[in-house]
């Protein structure tokens, strides 16, 4: 029996079997994600220290954005987490045609998100919201400050989006690996580690949302 496990084409030499495969593939996505959380959780600090050096200016900035947009794309992400979750319980259960309709549902409302972000991204740009010699704001007195305020929201969340980009790319791998065969009832572990990373995204954009566009933003 173990010789036989040992032939499966999903085993990586270096592995005894695909239970030891998986385990080592999610600890190294854990790591991964710590990595990734202290990354942002850098930024969500710088930004806490400046929006409490500079309430009003952070609030008539906060004031600016897409709020409804913002909360549609909260919608669309909760909403593709939940079909990321159905995607590997069916990959668990073996319905391959599940798997393959479903990550083509995260992808879409992955896409959908990125499609109202650049939404936003070019409504601040035709309003002149971006860093730098051409930038603008309704309340001059605040524009200096307002500027390190949208310095974060692109920085933050043009890094979410960057990485909401290689969640698509890697949704892309596991509907190719789906459809071909690699992802079985016995090796669906590919799934359930990239619906570990499509899941931190999602969080993420959780917490950047009421940050950015809810927190303070009514004070005057």
């Amino acid at each position: 029996m173990p010789e036989a496990v040992h032939h499966s084409a999903a085993l990586a030499h270096q592995f005894d079997d695909l239970e030891q495969q998986k385990e080592a593939s999610t600890l190294g996505m854990w790591v991964f994600l710590v990595t990734e959380v202290l990354f942002f959780g850098g930024l969500f600090l710088v930004y806490t220290v400046y929006r409490t050096l500079y309430p009003r200016e952070f609030a008539a900035s906060s004031r600016e954005l897409v709020v409804w947009a913002g909360t549609i794309n909260t919608f669309v992400l909760i909403t593709s987490s939940l079909t990321m979750a159905l995607a590997v319980h069916a990959a668990q259960l073996g319905r391959r045609r599940t798997v393959l309709i479903f990550l083509a549902l995260t992808m879409l409302l992955g896409s959908v998100f990125l499609g109202i972000k650049a939404f936003e991204y070019y409504k601040e740009f035709a309003e002149h919201h971006v860093p730098g010699a051409g930038f603008e704001f309704s309340e001059p007195h605040y524009a200096q400050h307002a500027q390190i305020f949208f310095s974060l929201y692109f920085l933050m969340t043009g890094l979410h989006a960057l990485h909401m980009i290689i969640g698509l790319g890697i949704m892309a791998v596991m509907v190719w690996w789906t459809a071909s065969g690699i992802v079985t009832e016995e090796y669906y572990s590919p799934i359930e580690i990239s619906g570990l990373y499509w899941h931190f995204v999602d969080i993420v954009w959780i917490f950047l949302f009421p940050l950015l566009y809810l927190i303070g933003r009514h004070l005057h």
